[in-house]
């Protein structure tokens, strides 16, 4: 039921009562006073109420007290005789009110009935609900607890390991300071050691090298017949290539810019002779030297080599010193019909005019007298003679009895550590054994227009 009428039903109770209470007392009473309207009680509070769910108030309905109760009712026969009469004459409003009260009722009746099952789901929900937080909670806090547990381990086991890695580097430092200071102790050792061992080595070393220093001399010839050879020394040995000439050349230019006066030595011990091109590369920069080039034969010098030493503004060398001069003999290879054959012959003659020709005039006479000679002194015209009477056919201009190498400051037993020097170089010249267990060498390959003007007797040099 609606707000509304239940407003309007207590108002129509209140007016009803009213107008009974101003009637006079005279009337009787009805015969049965009214029922009261029962108040309508609020139902009993739920064990835990929220503001969500605020209880339902049902307005109370007053009773509508009669006039005079029954009591104060005469109790003679004629007074009931006149209740029959109120009776039917009862009013028609209270009769409504009556009937609207008992529903009144009812309906309160059947709402609180109602109500009382909602509020009892309610309370039985919100039951569950406390319920199921409490479980919520607990599981939580449980889970707290086992987290804790472990970070608590954790903790544990990260503040074990920074001790140990405390502990283990306290130990490795120890240990690192032990191993420097055996090092230490042994890096001193071993100094002590390497300090002996190279005071032996410097004094080895030093036995080595001789006190003397080289003897610069203007005139190297003594009185005594010594020749005095200084470091402005350059070996020719073996035979004459234009590796030789290279390394010649360029030693007489480094001799030239580091004094213009003091003598050069080239010095053969000796030296089949080799290619003209090669030596004449070698005349023509003694010929331009402006310190005096000394040439110094001390056991053999043949063919360009001769010619060189005698050539040569000073010459010296050994009384048993042998110097060879002939004409230039070259050995034609491969298949060559005899133009090309006359060809070789007249650019050999060529050189050998060019050679022959300042050796000849320095002896005084002819080039033809000189190959003439030649031949006189041997069918093969290889004409070699001792240092002496090479000095009479002024081939060689010094005899010496002694030759001082002042620049030997160094034991020559110790390796060297210098390169080759001009002397003819292993990768040029190598010796090989023939079919017939003969020895021999090959000759290098020639520039072109280039010939041997070489003593090989014995065919020791060949032609690949």
């Amino acid at each position: 039921m609606k707000t509304t009428t239940r407003s309007s039903l207590i108002l129509l109770s209140l007016a009803t009562a009213a107008m009974m209470a101003q009637e006079p007392s005279a009337t009787p009473p009805p015969a049965a006073p009214a029922p009261a309207v029962a108040p309508i009680e609020a139902p009993a509070p739920a064990a835990k109420a929220t503001t969500a769910t605020a209880p339902i108030a049902i307005a109370e309905i007053p009773a509508i007290k009669p006039a005079d109760s029954p009591a104060e009712l005469p109790s003679d026969k004629p007074a009931s005789a006149e209740k029959e009469k109120q009776e039917e004459k009862k009013d028609p409003v209270k009769e409504e009110q009556e009937k609207l009260t008992a529903e009144n009722n009812l309906a309160s009746a059947k709402l609180t009935a109602e109500t009382n099952a909602m509020r009892s789901e309610i309370t039985r929900l919100k039951m569950e609900r406390d319920l199921l937080t409490e479980r919520l909670s607990l599981a939580a806090m449980k889970r707290q607890a086992v987290e804790e547990e472990a970070m608590a381990k954790i903790e544990a086991e990260k503040a074990q390991i920074v001790r140990d890695n405390e502990i283990a580097k306290a130990r490795a430092e120890y240990l690192t300071n032990e191993l420097k200071a055996v090092q230490s102790q042994s890096g001193i050792e071993l100094s002590k050691l390497q300090n002996q061992i190279s005071t032996m080595e410097m004094e080895t070393k030093r036995k080595s090298y001789a006190d003397a220093k080289p003897v610069y001399l203007e005139n190297p010839l003594r009185d005594d017949g010594t020749l005095v050879i200084s470091d402005r020394r350059i070996p020719l040995n073996g035979l004459i290539t234009m590796a030789t000439a290279d390394q010649i050349t360029d030693r007489i230019d480094f001799y030239n810019n580091a004094d213009k006066k003091l003598p050069i030595f080239i010095v053969i011990d000796q030296s089949p002779g080799g290619s003209v091109m090669a030596g004449y590369r070698i005349l023509k920069a003694m010929e331009s030297s402006d310190a005096p080039i000394h040439v110094v034969v001390k056991s053999f010098a043949a063919s360009m080599a001769a010619g060189i030493t005698t050539l040569a503004k000073e010459s010296y060398c050994y009384p048993n010193a042998i110097i060879l001069h002939h004409q230039i003999s070259s050995t034609l290879f491969g298949q060559m019909n005899l133009t090309e054959q006359a060809e070789v012959v007249k650019e050999s003659q060529r050189w050998w005019t060019r050679l022959a020709t300042p050796v000849a005039a320095k002896m005084g006479v002819s080039t033809d007298e000189f190959i003439k000679q030649m031949y006189a002194h041997s069918s093969a015209g290889d004409w070699s003679e001792f240092g002496e009477d090479a000095q009479k056919l002024k081939w060689v201009n010094h005899i010496v009895t002694g030759i001082e190498e002042s620049s030997f400051t160094k034991n020559p037993d110790l390796k060297s550590t210098l390169p080759p020097g001009p002397a003819q170089p292993a990768a040029e010249v190598k010796e090989e054994v023939d079919a017939n267990g003969k020895p021999f060498s090959y000759l290098p390959r020639l520039t072109p227009k280039d010939v041997y003007f070489l003593y090989n007797p014995d065919n020791y040099f060949r032609m690949r």
